[in-house]
């Protein structure tokens, strides 16, 4: 993922001496291996019951005939005992506790953004026009979807039915659900409809005119094509998949209905996780196209990839129709780089919008808006939300920011950790996302 991309995090800076002065008082120093942190006397025991039949190891019967045959205990008749809770408080938290944007879309008809939080799990709807001044803490949202009703959970792709306003949010990582609100929904309630999804599900794009809906999924290097208003337990409609297909860890989608392509960013992890007897690798990344229409293991059209093209874990896609350009919200090199929809190999961006005066960081969506020629970018590294002209190119500065964290606020970028480990050398706390 990037809240749901894996990643390696390292914190190092002066803000460990703090860490390391409260961790030597409440614990232990560093000693470069296991030390005792404490001990929990277990509960007091009667021994008045039978204890389990011991069984000698020349015994005729195997542990597992044993086991299936019930032969090894005997019941025991020693009183159920209570069970001890050991609450502890832990010494301190590594924690970002402000929001994280993963996706960006607008509802021109109400004239309000639509940004989604991956790192406490909401969508937060502001009016256009907002933009925090920089000495302001943050700026407040009018209105925000959070809770645990509400079943938003690492929470990647998002779209915003153009009609009716309602919300689409695709949940990567653990739920495997993608829910459905209506535009004025707010608070800690139940969407209107769910849908089950393949694990790893991430991007999202429909076709309006057919009303269907495609989705990426990361794991199964694939695109999964559901009815638009699909719920429940529904099947797709077709699967695009196969290692023909050259598609490795799908992100980004989007369609380009004019000409009928469809058009996926990989970031290059070529495994298809489950596959018998087979071994993956790592290829560049890249943009790969293919007929609208594509089912099964179907070769794309042609392939966007070499270093002239600047991808590095490609994210969130979107196609300007009116002036024949795809935009790609470029993640790990903090930049967004605009490509014609005709281009094919090792192309350079026609345009890139990238340096210190563009507040660009870890961008992971983007957003054109035709009616105010506007470009949007959610950033997953800076707590902010930035907007350009559409044409926007180099070092260029934005017109508005709305920023949701004080402006020195590092984002920590924890997406979902499932370790933790201690560097006692650099006193450094690695955490694997």
């Amino acid at each position: 993922m990037l809240g749901a991309a894996a990643g390696l995090l390292i914190f190092g800076d002066a803000t460990t001496v703090n860490w390391r002065a409260a961790s030597e008082a409440a614990l232990r120093k560093p000693a470069g291996g296991p030390q005792l942190v404490s001990v929990e006397p277990f509960p007091a025991m009667e021994m008045e019951g039978e204890m389990c039949q011991w069984t000698p190891a020349s015994a005729s019967e195997g542990l597992f005939e044993a086991l299936q045959q019930g032969s090894l205990t005997q019941p025991a008749t020693a009183p159920a005992r209570a069970s001890q809770d050991v609450d502890r408080a832990p010494v301190r938290q590594i924690r970002d506790t402000y929001a994280t944007y993963s996706a960006i879309a607008l509802d021109l008809n109400t004239n309000e953004v639509f940004l989604q939080d991956e790192n406490l799990f909401g969508i937060k709807v502001f009016d256009r026009m907002t933009s925090t001044p920089p000495g302001a803490q943050f700026s407040e949202p009018k209105r925000m979807l959070v809770g645990d009703k509400t079943k938003l959970e690492f929470n990647c792709g998002l779209y915003i039915d153009p009609k009716t306003g309602d919300m689409y949010s695709v949940n990567n990582d653990t739920t495997d659900m993608l829910v459905i609100f209506p535009r004025n929904a707010a608070g800690d309630i139940p969407p209107a409809r769910t849908l089950k999804t393949p694990h790893g599900t991430y991007g999202i794009a429909v076709d309006e005119g057919k009303q269907e809906m495609y989705l990426t999924v990361e794991h199964q290097n694939s695109i999964v094509v559901y009815r638009k208003l699909a719920q429940g337990d529904e099947k797709p409609l077709r699967t695009i998949q196969g290692g023909g297909t050259q598609m490795e860890d799908p992100h980004g989608i989007a369609l380009d209905i004019k000409n009928q392509w469809l058009f996926v960013a990989n970031h290059g992890n070529a495994r298809v996780r489950g596959a018998d007897g087979t071994y993956g690798r790592f290829d560049p990344p890249s943009i790969t196209v293919y007929p609208l229409q594509s089912s099964g293991e179907v070769a794309p059209l042609r392939v966007i990839e070499g270093p002239n093209t600047q991808l590095n874990w490609p994210a969130s896609l979107f196609m300007d129709e009116e002036r024949g350009e795809l935009y790609v919200a470029n993640d790990a090199n903090d930049s967004i780089l605009v490509f014609r929809a005709t281009d094919s190999g090792n192309a350079a961006p026609l345009r890139v919008v990238r340096g210190p005066k563009t507040q660009i960081k870890n961008p992971t969506g983007v957003y054109v808006d035709f009616q105010n020629n506007e470009l949007w970018v959610s950033n997953m590294g800076n707590h902010r939300a930035t907007v350009y002209e559409r044409t926007a190119n180099g070092d260029a500065l934005p017109k508005r920011v709305i920023r949701s964290a004080p402006a020195d606020k590092l984002a920590l970028a924890i997406g979902n950790p499932g370790a933790v480990g201690y560097d006692s050398k650099r006193d450094e706390i690695l955490v694997p996302n």
